[in-house]
């Protein structure tokens, strides 16, 4: 279970802070929220294959001029 200690004069607020910044680091908010309800094989696949799309077409950036394309 993820825990933060609140340090000595240190806000509530900047320790929910630090708290929410470490969960999301360690992805237990999104775990926490694809088990909420079950998943089928098939959707499982298909979340899979989604999520692979996504990650490959993220790596290339659209707005960037090519090397290819002629300098006006």
């Amino acid at each position: 279970m993820t825990e933060v200690r609140i340090k000595k004069g240190e806000s509530i607020d900047k320790a929910l802070r630090r708290l929410k910044k470490k969960l999301d680091r360690e992805g237990t908010l999104r775990e926490a929220r694809t088990r909420r309800t079950f998943e089928n094989t098939t959707e499982k696949k298909k979340r899979k294959a989604r999520e692979a799309r996504l990650n490959f077409w993220g790596t290339f950036n659209l707005n960037r001029p090519s090397s290819a394309a002629p300098v006006a």
